[in-house]
């Protein structure tokens, strides 16, 4: 029985580790030739990755902090937790709403830099409390931005506290849609989201096409008054155009989850120590759905969860030797596949073949033991980027 070595980086919860079976997964920070990785928040950009890698698992929701490109090409599937950990940051963001609204921050700030007796810090009290005036939530318009595990829970929590909803995610998956209330309004342009919000948030990952979403020209779009939150990714803001709205006063304030030094000193900024997943219930959620995302990868040959391979999943045919081929998304990819099975004189007992982009995967169940020649010859194939023998 095949023995998989697990390298883990940063600290991953007990209960993720404890779905490996010990008999048949070591796990180690310092392991040379690993199998698999599971991290959170270590950078492997400036990492020599091992050959023995054969995947990654990312105990979060977020890849910025993996070579997700580099690794694709060594055909080496990147896993994450998508919604492990969307109720942590849901709340976090639900209580933002509040933070920005009823200035809760800048009212505490104050009341902590008063002296003096009672009488007087009493006296202080009501005289400073009208520069704090707010609004309640009920009837004000929150645009949705990204509609994902975590923007779909915002969207449905902020709808049940009365507020108007708008949604924008040109990608929203047939999953996604049937989770989201029939009561969020979707709107098919981000500039119609920006014009009729009065309080934005951020849920879409940090790519090419989201950097500096959020602009100047986006900023004078929004009411005078409005608030920004971010607890997505820091670059998906403009910070010079953020700035700039935030001391002409049209933009009221900035809640966000990723302080740098030009933004956590403003008046108008709540800046949070990276909180959103920060829980023990979401580290935990992570940690088992990559866990068992892995085991099923390792074990099986199954893609589920991955960020740059297509989802692949295949019951074991009995009896058969299965094999796992990664590879690019070329045509006639699968034709040459099973003519080199043919060749071998062996029966294909089940196939399965996915795509994704410029990726493609195959799994196939072989009837037999297959000889060495033959994945040999397989590996051979132009375009194919790995390959994985997964025996009965």
């Amino acid at each position: 029985m095949t023995v998989f070595t697990i390298q883990t980086l940063n600290n991953i919860s007990a209960r993720g580790l404890s779905r490996l079976p010990t008999d048949r997964y070591a796990t180690a920070s310092d392991a040379a030739t690993p199998d698999a990785i599971m991290l959170r928040s270590a950078d492997l950009h400036e990492v020599v990755i091992p050959d023995s890698v054969r995947a990654v698992g990312r105990a979060g929701a977020g890849t910025n902090n993996v070579p997700v490109a580099t690794l694709s090409k060594r055909g080496v599937p990147v896993f994450n937790a998508p919604g492990a950990n969307a109720n942590a940051v849901k709340e976090l963001v639900i209580a933002s709403l509040f933070l920005a609204q009823r200035h809760i921050c800048q009212a505490w700030g104050y009341v902590k830099a008063l002296e003096g007796d009672d009488a007087t810090l009493e006296q202080a009290v009501e005289k400073g409390k009208k520069k704090f005036a707010g609004h309640e939530l009920p009837g004000r318009v929150l645009g949705v931005v990204g509609l994902g595990a975590i923007g779909v829970e915002v969207a449905n929590a902020a709808h049940r506290l009365g507020m108007h909803v708008i949604g924008f995610d040109p990608e929203l998956t047939v999953q996604r849609a049937m989770q989201l209330s029939s009561s969020v309004e979707r709107t098919s342009s981000i500039d119609d989201l920006f014009a009729r919000s009065d309080m934005i948030t951020l849920h879409v990952p940090l790519v090419d096409g989201t950097k500096n979403l959020v602009n100047a020209a986006r900023l004078k779009m929004m009411r005078d008054g409005g608030a920004i939150l971010n607890f997505a990714r820091a670059g998906i803001v403009d910070t010079a155009a953020l700035l700039e709205a935030l001391d002409r006063g049209t933009l009221a304030s900035y809640i966000c989850d990723f302080p740098t030094n030009a933004v956590k000193n403003h008046a108008r900024v709540i800046a949070l120590p990276h909180l959103g997943a920060s829980t023990e219930e979401a580290e935990e959620n992570c940690a088992i759905m990559v866990a068992d995302t892995l085991r099923d990868f390792l074990e099986h040959g199954n893609i589920r969860h991955s960020v740059n391979f297509p989802d692949a999943s295949m019951p074991r045919t009995a009896n058969a030797t299965r094999l796992a081929l990664a590879t690019e998304n070329v045509p006639n990819m699968v034709g040459q596949i099973t003519s080199v099975v043919a060749s071998a004189h062996l029966n294909i007992a089940n196939l399965l073949n996915k795509s994704r982009g410029d990726l493609a995967y195959t799994i196939i169940d072989i009837d037999g033991a297959i000889p060495a020649s033959m994945t040999d010859t397989l590996r051979a194939i132009p375009g194919v980027l790995s390959l994985r023998h997964l025996g009965t």
